[in-house]
């Protein structure tokens, strides 16, 4: 989170740079950083590949997807320059001597340089490789350096508790707990940083942050699109796997965590993984009580008819796999004592749209509390994607003679203020590039972020769902997701 320090030479191995992620986020990510100035200033991008492929091939393959994908325009002198920094790599994930020849290649890089330089290693594969991958380079010394090496490392981080303490366990025999980066592409986004700065920015928060005075949150993820060509990935993770169990929760601790002591990395995950640790565990007779799963069906998006999820390419026809999961969290801690947290996702849903909605508690005693005038709760949402922005909704005189309320909101507009914000990716890779870890999640994060889940996770996986599918594709989910907010007076915002 800091951008002032000097970037040493470093060199960047991607593992499956031919992929999707590859060519949607990363190689626009690096781009975009080059242009900006934000790159080491002696930098190569080593993109390993299992098939045959030239420099001059991959490199034409890369400016076709930055043309697509970039958040800056391609210019041809741009690309010259950024181009001359990447060399394609044929490489073999399982063989040993591939990964002798890489070392090489590491080798001539840091004479290039003068110095061994810094070397980042990025896993855009599927987990099942991480092991193999690991235990390699660990074999073959490429990462022999603690203060210059480090790895990051996509979700998923493992598929349970058990898996990722396994995953952690297995990583830890290669690297420090300090060269690890757990990526997680949500607490890149700019509002999501923004929450650091609202609230321990400002003196008027801070103080109402708390049982005292918030009735309730809210944090959505929701979805326009299916499962698309994912259906094989998807299957076997759902909803509470894919989005609850990192994304939303991360954005819930960084809305609930205590005020930390300064903006150094260990105190901030020191501060969200209190809030886990003090997250109630739900037992497995009041998993129905708690969270509820759905599965769309077909219906329509936008005016398009689209195919329910048992209907898509590799599901199952008897899938009980959720597309949908919302679940309500107690924090038993000082601060949070009875406020409800209602998290949700899903695919298929109305729009897409991801936004934290903090809901005031009503005044005990209002001097309009006779009057007929219905007044709306005061409100605070922080827009994620695709709005950017922070809304304070509150109550105020409608201009005229008589003394009539009408609901009115402030906003604060990122859009306004730099049309052209970095994606999260940049912010993430950058973060990397100059060892900052406070976006990144720990091990005990991972791993109290499964806990935290486990027995929804185990109830779900060994009952059937016999109602699904149970929403419309274009809804915004199973009538019981209404019924868990509603139960405690409040509604979906």
């Amino acid at each position: 989170m800091n951008d002032n320090k000097k970037l040493q030479p470093t060199t960047i191995i991607i593992f499956g740079a031919t992929g999707d992620l590859a060519k949607r986020k990363l190689f626009p990510a690096f781009y975009n950083l080059y242009i900006d100035g934000r790159m080491p200033k002696g930098f190569n991008i080593v993109a390993l590949g299992r098939s045959e492929n030239t420099d001059e091939s991959f490199k034409s393959y890369i400016r076709e997807n930055l043309e697509n994908f970039s958040r800056k325009k391609v210019t041809s002198q741009e690309w010259a320059g950024f181009q001359a920094h990447i060399t394609y790599f044929q490489h073999q994930l399982d063989q040993e001597s591939s990964y002798q020849s890489l070392q090489k290649k590491l080798n001539s890089l840091d004479e290039i340089y003068g110095m061994r330089g810094n070397r980042l290693f990025y896993l855009s594969i599927g987990p099942n490789f991480v092991a193999t991958i690991s235990n390699h380079i660990k074999s073959s010394s490429l990462a022999s350096d603690p203060e210059k090496d480090r790895i990051i490392i996509e979700k998923p981080f493992g598929h349970d508790k058990q898996s990722a303490i396994e995953l952690n366990s297995l990583l830890a025999e290669t690297f420090e707990e300090e060269q690890i980066y757990r990526i997680d592409h949500y607490l890149g986004k700019e509002t999501v940083q923004n929450i650091l700065a609202f609230r321990f920015g400002n003196s008027i928060f801070e103080p109402l942050w708390d049982y005292k005075h918030i009735e309730s949150v809210q944090i959505t993820v929701a979805e326009e699109v299916g499962v698309e060509t994912r259906g094989s990935f998807y299957e076997q993770t759902g909803a509470l796997r894919d989005m609850i169990q990192n994304h939303l929760l991360q954005i819930l601790c960084m809305v609930a965590m205590e005020p930390p002591v300064s903006l150094e990395a260990g105190e901030i995950r020191d501060r969200k993984v209190d809030v886990l640790k003090s997250i109630r565990r739900i037992t497995p007779d009041k998993v129905d009580h708690y969270a509820v799963r759905g599965q769309y069906g077909k219906g329509t998006v936008n005016g398009v008819e689209v195919k329910g999820y048992r209907q898509e390419e590799d599901i199952a026809p008897n899938s009980n796999t959720e597309t949908f999961a919302a679940v309500k969290f107690y924090l038993d801690n000082e601060r949070w004592q009875g406020v409800p947290f209602y998290v949700r996702t899903g695919k298929r849903m109305k729009e897409k749209h991801s936004y934290i909605t903090i809901q005031f508690k009503p005044l005990p005693h209002s001097t309009f509390s006779d009057s007929e005038q219905q007044l709306s709760a005061n409100r605070l949402i922080i827009n994620i994607q695709p709005l950017m922005d922070i809304r304070l909704q509150f109550m105020t005189k409608k201009p005229g003679l008589s003394l009539v309320l009408k609901p009115v909101e402030m906003i604060f507009d990122n859009f306004a203020c730099q049309e052209d914000t970095p994606e999260a990716y940049e912010t993430l890779l950058l973060d990397a590039l100059m060892g900052d870890l406070t976006l990144f999640m720990r091990s005990d994060q991972v791993e109290e972020a499964w806990d935290v889940v486990k027995t929804i996770q185990e109830a779900w996986e060994n009952s059937k769902d016999v109602f699904f599918p149970n929403y419309e594709a274009g809804t915004w989910g199973p009538k019981d997701s209404i019924s868990l907010v509603e139960r405690q007076g409040h509604n979906w915002v």
